[in-house]
């Protein structure tokens, strides 16, 4: 068993969040508590709750840290998307993201959360100005708002969709494909089927 190791201020609540994520993708979130992360990080106890005041603290925390590393994965992808290729590579980064680190993916989007946490608003935040922006450059004049939400929905649809299972995901490439097939199929028959339900309709 590890023994009880003294942290300088600063790296207790690093090394807290380091082994709730090595617990997550060990055992799921059934096994996440503050004991168990006392025990993992070799600290006392009592030590996590210098920074955590309960478990959904916790939860927050680590899910704040997995929105900014998910923000910086879509950036990565593409910067600015306005076309729908640019959206298809930020919809395979996101969905890519989800399978790389399920147990991370689920805590951020399926387990109670603290909803006071600063980090966790401030960085949930960030990811949804970067899809609002999506939506600003990809469909000028239109109600951006609801649209931003319509994308993030399908992206995020599809990264449980694989995620549970429910898709093919025995290569990354077959992954991707289905994916980007899924994007571009959307934009493409957006404006036939707009067309279509603002046609008179005949008697």
């Amino acid at each position: 068993m590890p023994q009880a190791t003294a942290y300088h201020h600063g790296d207790l609540r690093a090394a807290c969040l380091r082994a709730a994520r090595e617990l997550l993708e060990e055992d799921g979130s059934a096994g996440l508590s503050l004991r168990a992360v006392a025990r993992r990080a070799g600290v006392s106890a009592t030590a996590p709750y210098r920074h955590y005041a309960d478990r959904d603290a916790l939860v927050s925390a680590v899910a704040a840290e997995g929105y900014r590393e998910l923000t910086v994965t879509l950036a990565t992808a593409h910067p600015s998307p306005t076309t729908p290729g640019d959206l298809a590579d930020v919809a395979v980064a996101y969905v890519r993201f989800a399978l790389d680190h399920p147990a991370l993916f689920r805590t951020m989007f399926a387990e109670p959360c603290d909803p006071t946490s600063e980090e966790r608003v401030a960085a949930t935040a960030v990811i949804s100005e970067y899809v609002q922006g999506i939506a600003d450059r990809a469909f000028p004049g239109s109600d951006t708002g609801a649209l931003s939400t319509a994308v993030w929905a399908l992206v995020h649809g599809l990264a449980f969709l694989h995620l549970d299972g429910k898709l093919d995901t025995s290569t990354p490439e077959i992954v991707a494909e289905q994916v980007r097939a899924t994007v571009q199929a959307l934009f493409a028959a957006a404006p036939a089927t707009a067309a279509a339900f603002a046609s008179p309709k005949r008697p």
